[in-house]
C-alpha cells in the first residue's frame, strides 16, 4: 500500500490525529534522576543532528551501520577454518602423522598421507565456506536495503543502509523497518505518533505506540529540515531495549528524551504513513546487535561419546606402538650373534640407527614413532566429515517433510542447525511453553454475562475434558448422554477470525426483545467504543479490518461487530458506531466524542476511556480484572454481582480468559475537575509524575456500575492432545512451564490429557494464612524465610506421598507457582524438588518467568544426565530454548524471536510427534550404526596391519601399498556408510507412528550403549583375525599359480585387502534394513572400484605403482586360489555376525525386531496383537488419552472384582 503514491486513490482510510487517545502514555517527556548522569559515564554519547559536515561530527569515531552476523571474513576464513578443524584431536594427529611422514621414519609416501587429509579437511572447509556465503548474501540483501536520507536543502534522497552516519536524518516510510537506531522527530500525524512492530526484537505482534517531542511534531515536510540542527546527549551504546535517557538540545533549550521517542533497528513501521528520525545509533552499536549473542554450542550425546571412542582408539594405538617397539627393540638387540644378522633382508647395513643391535633401544623409539603412523588407519580419518554430509542430508529430508508443512501459514520445518539430528531419537523430557505452543494465541469471543445472564453456547476444549473427567466418554466413546459435548463442538464455526460465538438469543438483532435489552445495548457499545483499535477500511470492498495493540482488544471489537454493533471509524476525538437502535428498530450511526483514554498496564490491571454521546452525556466505560473491578463498584451497580461472580468462576474452570465490563455517568462539573487535574498531572516534569496521574485516575474510576463480563479463548492447536499421547506412549515426560494462572494451567492440563481424574496433584504455593499475614507486616527477610521454609515442607510432603505409594497405580502431577518455584531453585533445595517432579507423571510450572523457565529447563538437564527438549514460540521463551538440550521453536504468530534461537523451527506442536517419533528415532538409528561401523572397518583394517607387523617381526612394513592405505576410507568404504546415515530405516514411518514403544531405543541409549559399541569393535578384530590367519595360511605353504611360484608380499597383501573390502561391504548389506537402489550401487559398486582401482593402478610405471605393478593382471586374477581364498574368507568372517544376528531377531528381538516380526507374520493388522505390542509402553504413570482410558478400565476392573 506504501508507494501507491498519487496515481491511485489510496485503499485504505487512516491519518488520524491521536493526541487525545494517548494522554497518559504519549505526553510531554519529563526530566527524571537518570539525566542528571548525561555527560558521565555511560552516558556520554553525542550526536549533532542533520550536521554531517561540522568538524565535531567528524571527530566521533563512532560505528558505521554496516552489520556483518559471518563467522568468517575473506582474510580471516583460512586461518580460522583451519583452526576449526585441526582443535579436532583426530584431525590434528593425522596432521602430526602427515609431517611425519616427510621424515625417514614414515612407513609410506608422503602424498599418500598428506591427500586424504586434504580431501577430508577441504571438504569440510567447503561445507563451512557454503555456509558463512549463505550468511554473508543475507548480510548484503539488509545493507544494502534503501531508505531516504537528508540531503541537506530539504531534499532527501535514497541511499543505502550501510552508508548511514551517526546524526543523519532520515525518512522511513509505512511498512518499511527502521535502518538504525533513530530518535522520533515527527511523524505524519500532527503530535508526532507513530505505530511500531517489535516482532523481530521482542517477538510480540502488537503495536507499539511512540510519540516524538512536541517542538518537533510540526516537521511534517521534508522542507522543513533545511538548516534544522539539533545536539543530543545520551547513554552510551548498551543492550537494553527498554531504556534510553537522553536530552535534545534545539534553539538553547534542552528537552528529555526516553524510550518513547526511540524507534530500534529492526522493528517496522506500520500504521503510519512516514516518520523522520534523527540517527543515533548504528551498526553493532545498535540495541538489537548489542542484544545478539552468539547461540550456545551444542553436542548431541553421541558426539560427546564418539570423542571418548576416539580417546579409546588412541589408547590402542599407543598400546599397540609401545608393544610393537618394545618386541622390536629386543630383537633388533638379539638380532646379531655369531657376526651374521638374522634378518639380512631388511638390510641393516644400509641402516644407521633402525635395525642397528647396539643402539636398540633408540631403534625401538624410532619404531614406536613408525608404529604410531602406520597405526593411524585405527582412527577414521573421513568419520567427521561423513558424519556432517550425512547429518545435512538428514536436515534436508526434515525440512522437505510435506507432513510437517503448514500450508494455512505456507510454513514448512527448519532444521536450522545440523547437529542434533539424533538427539531428536532421544528425548526423555519435553519442557513445554503453554499459550502459542499449546494453545493458538488467537483469542476468540466464545461467551459472555450481561445483566447475570450468560450467553453464548459453544463448548470449549477444556469443557470437553471436564466433561471426560466427570465420567463422560464423549467423542472417545459414543453414548447418547454424550449429545451435549460430543455433537455441540461440531457445529460449523463462524469464518469470522476472533468470533466463535453462537446464541441465538443475542444474535441477528435478537437481543432487543432480551429482559434487559437496554443493559446488552451499553455493554456492546461499551465494547465497540472503550479500546485503542484503529479500522481500516478498504474503499473497494467496504470491508473493515482492525489493528489492535492486543489479540483481545481485536476480538472484543470483533464480537461487537458481528452481534450488530460495528465499530468502523475514529477520527483524531471521535469514534463512531453503528448500531441498532432500540426505539426505531433501524440501524443508526452514532457519533462518541472521545475525551480521555485512561491506558491498561499491568498494574492498574483497567482500562477507561470517557466519552462524550450525542446527547451530551459524559460517560465512563471501563473493562478490567475482576479483582479490580468488583471493588471499585457502586452500591447501586451490584445488582448482578452475585450471578457474574459465579459465571466468571465458571468461564475461569472452562479454561477462558475474562474481562467485567462496568460504567458510569459522570456530571459535567466533576469531569471539569479531572481533566484539570489530569492535564496537570501529565504536564508534570517531576519525578513523582506518573503517582499523580494515577491517583488521578483512582479518583475517577469508582462507583462504576457493573454490565456483565467477556470470556475468550485461547483455543487449543490442532492435534495437540493426539500428540502428547504419542509422545507419552513413547515414554517422554512432558512438562508444562507457563506464566498463566494456576487454574487456566490445570484445566489446559486436563484438556490435553496431562492431568486425569485418578491423578493425586501435588500443588506447592504459599497461599497460607501465615505467609499472608507476614506479608501484610512487609518484613522481606522475615517473608522469604517462611516462604523457603514452607515450600520445602511441601516438597518433602510430596516426596513422602510418592514413597507410600510405593509400586501401585497411582499417578502424581506436580503443579507449582511462580514463587515457589523461586524458593524451589535455590541450590539447597533445587535437587530435592528435582527428585519430586521426575516421581511425577506430569509437572505444571505456573506464572513462572522467563529465567525461571530457563533455571527449570538447565535443572533437569543437568539432574538427570538425559535429553532435554524445550520448545515455546514467543521471545519470554528463548532462554529455555538455549538452555535445553535441543530447541524447538513454534513459527506462530509471536513473531520469530524464538525460532530465531531455535535449534529447529516448526509450525505447530502437532509436527513434533513426527519430528521425534520418525525423524528422530530414524537419525538416531542411522547415526548410532554409522559411528558403530565406521570403527568396526577401521578395526577390521587397521588390525591386519598390526597382526603383518608382528608376523613380520614388527619390521614396520605395511602389509599393502601405500595408496591401497590412503584410498580405503575415502573411496572403498565411505560411500556405503553415508547411504546408511541418510537411507536406512527399520520399521517405515508408519509404524514408528503406530508404535511409540520403539522411541524407547533412543531414551535407553540401547543402540549406542557400550556394550553395543565394544561388540562392533570385537566383530571387528574377529574378522582382522580371521582375514589375516586364513590368507597367511591358505597362501603360505603351496604355490600361488601354475607356475609354482610361492606368493610374495604384494600377493599377500592385494587377497587381505581384497577380502577386508569384501567383508566390510557386505557387512553393511547384513546391517541395512532397509534396501534402496542407491545402497545397492555404493555397496556393489565400492567392491567394483576397489577391482578397477587395483588394475588401473597396477597399470601405472613400476616406480609409480610399485609393488602393485600389474599384481592383479598378472598375479591375483588368473589365480583360481585368489578367489576361492576370497570366497572362503568372505564368509568365515561374516558367518558369526549372521547366526548372533538370526539368533538375536529370533529368540531376543529388541523393540525394532518386535514390530518387523509383526509385519512379517501379516499381524500389523490385527488389533489385539498390536494392543498387546503397544501396551508395553503404557506404565501407570503415563499420561495422554489412552492412559486415561486404560487407567479408567483398570478402576473399573478392581471396582468389579470388590
Amino acid at each position: 500500500m506504501a508507494g501507491n503514491g498519487t496515481k491511485r486513490p489510496r485503499r485504505r482510510r487512516r491519518r488520524i490525529q491521536l493526541s487525545k487517545l494517548y494522554t497518559l502514555t504519549c505526553t510531554q517527556a519529563c526530566f527524571k534522576q537518570d539525566h542528571s548522569q548525561i555527560g558521565g559515564p555511560g552516558y556520554s554519547r553525542v550526536v549533532f543532528c542533520n550536521e554531517p559536515d561540522s568538524p565535531e561530527a567528524d571527530s566521533s569515531s563512532y560505528s558505521d551501520n554496516y552489520v556483518r552476523t559471518t563467522k568468517y571474513t575473506f582474510t580471516t576464513f583460512l586461518p580460522k577454518s583451519l583452526f576449526e578443524q585441526f582443535r579436532r584431536v583426530a584431525n590434528f594427529y593425522f596432521l602430526v602423522t602427515g609431517i611425519l611422514s616427510f621424515t625417514p621414519l614414515a612407513p609410506y609416501t608422503a602424498s599418500s598421507a598428506i591427500v586424504p587429509l586434504l580431501f577430508v579437511i577441504g571438504a569440510t572447509m567447503v561445507k563451512e565456506a557454503v555456509e558463512d556465503w549463505r550468511r554473508k548474501t543475507q548480510d548484503i540483501e539488509v545493507n544494502n536495503r534503501r531508505v531516504k536520507v537528508h540531503r541537506g536543502d530539504g531534499s532527501f534522497d535514497s541511499k543505502e543502509w550501510k552508508t548511514l552516519s551517526v546524526g543523519d536524518i532520515v525518512k522511513v516510510e509505512k511498512n518499511e523497518f527502521f535502518p538504525a537506531d533513530l530518535v522520533l522527530v515527527s511523524s505524519s500525524y500532527e503530535d508526532a505518533i507513530c505505530y511500531v512492530e517489535t516482532m523481530n526484537l521482542d517477538g510480540e505482534t502488537n503495536l507499539k505506540v511512540k510519540q516524538g517531542l512536541e517542538v518537533t511534531s510540526s516537521l511534517r515536510e521534508d522542507i522543513n529540515f533545511k538548516g534544522f540542527e539539533a545536539f543530543v546527549k545520551c547513554e552510551d551504546p548498551n543492550a537494553n531495549l527498554y531504556s534510553f535517557v537522553g536530552t535534545m538540545e534545539l534553539k538553547g533549550a534542552k528537552y528529555p528524551l526516553s524510550p518513547q521517542q526511540l524507534l530500534l533497528r529492526d522493528s517496522k513501521l506500520r500504521n503510519t504513513d512516514f516518520i523522520f528520525g534523527a540517527v543515533i545509533f548504528t551498526g553493532h552499536d545498535t540495541k538489537v546487535i548489542q542484544n545478539s549473542t552468539d547461540p550456545p554450542s551444542k553436542r548431541s550425546m553421541i558426539e560427546k561419546k564418539m570423542d571418548k571412542i576416539i580417546y579409546l582408539m588412541f589408547f590402542m594405538v599407543v598400546l599397540m606402538s609401545f608393544i610393537g617397539s618394545v618386541i622390536f627393540g629386543v630383537t633388533t638387540r638379539d638380532d646379531f650373534k655369531d657376526g651374521v644378522m638374522r634378518r639380512w633382508y631388511l638390510k641393516p647395513d644400509s641402516s644407521s640407527i633402525f635395525f642397528d643391535p647396539k643402539r636398540a633401544h633408540v631403534a625401538a623409539i624410532y619404531h614406536f614413532l613408525t608404529a604410531a603412523m602406520l597405526y593411524s588407519y585405527f582412527i577414521p580419518i573421513s568419520l567427521y566429515v561423513s558424519i556432517e554430509i550425512v547429518k545435512v542430508l538428514q536436515s534436508i529430508f526434515i525440512n522437505q517433510d510435506i507432513h510437517m508443512y503448514y500450508e494455512e501459514a505456507d510454513k514448512p520445518a527448519r532444521a536450522r542447525t545440523s547437529n542434533l539430528n539424533e538427539e531428536l531419537g532421544q528425548v526423555d523430557t519435553i519442557l513445554s511453553d503453554k499459550t502459542g505452543t499449546l494453545t493458538c494465541n488467537s483469542m476468540e469471543f466464545i461467551k459472555c454475562s450481561v445483566a447475570g445472564t450468560s450467553y453464548g453456547r459453544g463448548v470449549t476444549e477444556v469443557e470437553m475434558a471436564m466433561g471426560r473427567r466427570k465420567g463422560s466418554p464423549l467423542v472417545i466413546q459414543s453414548n447418547e448422554n454424550d449429545v451435549e459435548y460430543s455433537i455441540e463442538p461440531f457445529v460449523e464455526e463462524s469464518t469470522v477470525r476472533g468470533f466463535n460465538f453462537r446464541d441465538e438469543r443475542i444474535m441477528n438483532g435478537n437481543w432487543v426483545t432480551e429482559t434487559h435489552a437496554d443493559v446488552i445495548q451499553k455493554f456492546f457499545r461499551l465494547l465497540a467504543v472503550c479500546h485503542t483499535v484503529i479500522p481500516e477500511v478498504d474503499e473497494e470492498t467496504e470491508k473493515i479490518s482492525y489493528e489492535a495493540e492486543s489479540p483481545d482488544e481485536a476480538a472484543f471489537v470483533i464480537a461487537a461487530s458481528e452481534l450488530g454493533f460495528e465499530f468502523y471509524n475514529r477520527t483524531q476525538t471521535t469514534v463512531s458506531v453503528r448500531e441498532l437502535d432500540l426505539v426505531t428498530g433501524k440501524r443508526v450511526e452514532r457519533l462518541f466524542k472521545v475525551l480521555n483514554v485512561l491506558e491498561f498496564n499491568s498494574t492498574r490491571k483497567r482500562m477507561s476511556v470517557i466519552v462524550e454521546d450525542e446527547d451530551g452525556k459524559l460517560l465512563l466505560l471501563c473493562k478490567g480484572a475482576d479483582n479490580v473491578m468488583f471493588e471499585r463498584l457502586s452500591k447501586n451497580g451490584r445488582e448482578f454481582e452475585e450471578e457474574t461472580r459465579d459465571l466468571v468462576n465458571e468461564y475461569a474452570d472452562a479454561g477462558l480468559r475474562t474481562l467485567i465490563l462496568a460504567y458510569r455517568e459522570l456530571h459535567e462539573k466533576e469531569y471539569k475537575a479531572f481533566n484539570e487535574r489530569i492535564s496537570e498531572a501529565k504536564s508534570s516534569v517531576s519525578a513523582d509524575r506518573e503517582s499523580m496521574i494515577e491517583e488521578v485516575t483512582e479518583k475517577v474510576e469508582k462507583d462504576l456500575i457493573l454490565l456483565g463480563a467477556t470470556a475468550v479463548e485461547d483455543k487449543l492447536q490442532n492435534g495437540v492432545p493426539d500428540c502428547i499421547d504419542k509422545l507419552a506412549q513413547a515414554g517422554i515426560k512432558i512438562w508444562v512451564l507457563t506464566g498463566d494462572k494456576m487454574e487456566t494451567a490445570i484445566n489446559i492440563g486436563f484438556a490435553c490429557s496431562l492431568l486425569r481424574q485418578d491423578m493425586k496433584q501435588i500443588i506447592i504455593n504459599l497461599e497460607t494464612p501465615e505467609i499472608h499475614s507476614l506479608e501484610k507486616t512487609g518484613e522481606k527477610d522475615a517473608i522469604a524465610k517462611a516462604s523457603k521454609e514452607s515450600v520445602l515442607l511441601q516438597i518433602i510432603n510430596g516426596k513422602a506421598q510418592l514413597k507410600y505409594s510405593g509400586g501401585n497405580s497411582n499417578a502424581f502431577a506436580l503443579i507449582i507457582d511462580g514463587k515457589s518455584l523461586a524458593y524451589a531453585l535455590d541450590d539447597d533445595v533445587k535437587h530435592i524438588f528435582l527428585d519430586l517432579a521426575v516421581g511425577c507423571a506430569s509437572v505444571i510450572c505456573c506464572r513462572s518467568s522467563p529465567k525461571q523457565k530457563a533455571l527449570v529447563t538447565r535443572l533437569v538437564k543437568s539432574g538427570n544426565g538425559k535429553t532435554t527438549l524445550a520448545i515455546g514460540d514467543g521471545a519470554n521463551d528463548v532462554g529455555m530454548l538455549q538452555e535445553a538440550d535441543i530447541g524447538v521453536g513454534i513459527s506462530g504468530v509471536e513473531g520469530m524471536q524464538a525460532v530465531m534461537s531455535s535449534d529447529i523451527a516448526i509450525a505447530q506442536f502437532r509436527y513434533l510427534e513426527r519430528l521425534l517419533l520418525v525423524h528422530g528415532h530414524w537419525c538416531y538409528r542411522r547415526i548410532s550404526t554409522m559411528v558403530c561401523y565406521f570403527f568396526y572397518k577401521n578395526i577390521t583394517f587397521g588390525f591386519t596391519l598390526f597382526l603383518y607387523e608382528a608376523y613380520t617381526t614388527f619390521s614396520a612394513t605395511p602389509a599393502y601399498n601405500d595408496w591401497f592405505l590412503s584410498l580405503y576410507n575415502v573411496f572403498f568404504s565411505s560411500l556405503p556408510v553415508i547411504a546408511l546415515g541418510v537411507f536406512d530405516q527399520d520399521v517405515s514411518a508408519r509404524f514408528c507412528l503406530k508404535f511409540p514403544l520403539l522411541y524407547q531405543e533412543g531414551v535407553q541409549n540401547v543402540l549406542f550403549s557400550w556394550r553395543r559399541i565394544l561388540g562392533w569393535m570385537f566383530n571387528g578384530f574377529y574378522s582382522a583375525v580371521i582375514i589375516f590367519f586364513l590368507c597367511k595360511t591358505s597362501l603360505q605353504t603351496q604355490a600361488f599359480n601354475h607356475q609354482g611360484k610361492t606368493p610374495g608380499r604384494e600377493i599377500l597383501g592385494g587377497t587381505m585387502y581384497t577380502c577386508i573390502v569384501w567383508v566390510v561391504n557386505l557387512q553393511m548389506a547384513l546391517a541395512i534394513s532397509y534396501f534402496t537402489l542407491i545402497q545397492h550401487i555404493v555397496i556393489w559398486g565400492s567392491i567394483i572400484v576397489w577391482y578397477l582401482f587395483m588394475t588401473a593402478y597396477g597399470e601405472f610405471p613400476a616406480i609409480i605403482s610399485t609393488g602393485a605393478y600389474r599384481v592383479f593382471v598378472e598375479a591375483l586374477a588368473p589365480s583360481l586360489s585368489y578367489w576361492v581364498i576370497t570366497l572362503f574368507v568372505v564368509v568365515s568372517a561374516l558367518l558369526p555376525y549372521f547366526v548372533y544376528s538370526a539368533v538375536q531377531m529370533r529368540f531376543f528381538p529388541m523393540y525394532h525386531g518386535m514390530i518387523q516380526w509383526l509385519r512379517y507374520e501379516g499381524q500389523c493388522n490385527d488389533p489385539e496383537y498390536c494392543d498387546m505390542v503397544r501396551q508395553r509402553s503404557i506404565r501407570p504413570t503415563t499420561v495422554g488419552f489412552t492412559a486415561r482410558l486404560e487407567a479408567k478400565k483398570r478402576s473399573v476392573r478392581r471396582s468389579e472384582s470388590i
